[in-house]
């Protein structure tokens, strides 16, 4: 299965700009998340939402260029290879007006069976919409 990108779009808030004038670096990680639970609920089984959810076990972001007052930002996720209950997710934020790079994000996300809070099995439908298989 091709999995291809899905984007979100966003607009830098007044409140996303640092001391030094541009996007604080924990804005990039609300977007990287943000993109990733809009991912999940546009292409998962409304079954699947109900028993299942994600919590983040690592990140990992490189800031390339800063983004600022005025920016709207285009964050592009997709999904990478995944072991049992590890499914790494890949990000890229762009700046929409010259498509310039601005950050890129590894995350690894881990199943959680809603009901218990403990990590569980998905199901062949979720690994295969959300693993790339590699």
């Amino acid at each position: 299965m091709i999995h291809e990108r899905f984007t979100v779009t966003v607009d830098v808030q007044p409140d996303d700009i640092d001391v030094q004038e541009h996007v604080n670096n924990i804005v990039y990680l609300r977007w990287v998340q943000d993109a990733a639970v809009a991912h999940w609920n546009a292409i998962a089984p409304h079954h699947e939402k109900e028993t299942l959810t994600w919590v983040v076990r690592r990140h990992e972001i490189d800031y390339k260029k800063p983004a600022i007052r005025g920016d709207t930002i285009l964050v592009q996720t997709w999904i990478g290879a995944a072991s049992r209950l590890a499914f790494d997710r890949h990000t890229e934020m762009l700046r929409a007006s010259d498509l310039r790079l601005l950050a890129v994000a590894r995350t690894v996300w881990c199943p959680v069976e809603r009901k218990t809070g403990r990590l569980t099995d998905v199901s062949p439908e979720i690994r295969s919409l959300f693993s790339s298989g590699q």
